[in-house]
């Protein structure tokens, strides 16, 4: 999870309105792929780790510094349906996103596809990046 919350540091200030998010896939103890969201906001870090890994997705292990969406602007794949199509084993993810694209509907998802999930992890290492993202919807309350 550190070196996803690390992939997603680099990233701060460079997505735009999206949070920067940073993804590890894990399968047998090695990486297989990784990514933070891209500049601009687009694509996911989700998206592109799961690219990079390919087939050795599945069965792996997810690790992702924020909440992943359940929903997306743009019409296509949320990250969770992502993860799901991919056959990743688990997912772990350190901050619970407010978004309400996401706020549970990612787990939600993922629940429903028998994907176990993991919040919380890191958690308090993963606050420098996403502060100021949560004020937000704290402060449109």
């Amino acid at each position: 999870m550190r070196r996803a919350i690390n992939l997603a540091r680099q990233q701060f200030g460079r997505t735009g309105s999206n949070p920067a998010v940073g993804c590890v896939v894990v399968r047998n103890g090695m990486v297989v792929g990784e990514a933070a969201t891209a500049d601009g906001g687009r694509p996911h870090a989700e998206e592109q780790a799961l690219a990079l890994a390919g087939p050795d997705a599945a069965g792996a292990t997810a690790y992702v510094s924020l909440e992943p969406c359940g929903e997306r602007t743009s019409g296509e794949a949320s990250c969770a349906e992502r993860l799901i199509e991919a056959g990743v084993a688990r997912v772990l993810y350190s901050v619970a996103n407010p978004d309400p694209r996401s706020a549970g509907q990612g787990p939600g998802r993922l629940t429903a596809a028998g994907i176990p999930f993991e919040t919380g992890l890191l958690a308090s290492e993963a606050m420098d990046v996403y502060a100021g993202f949560l004020q937000r919807y704290r402060a449109s309350d």
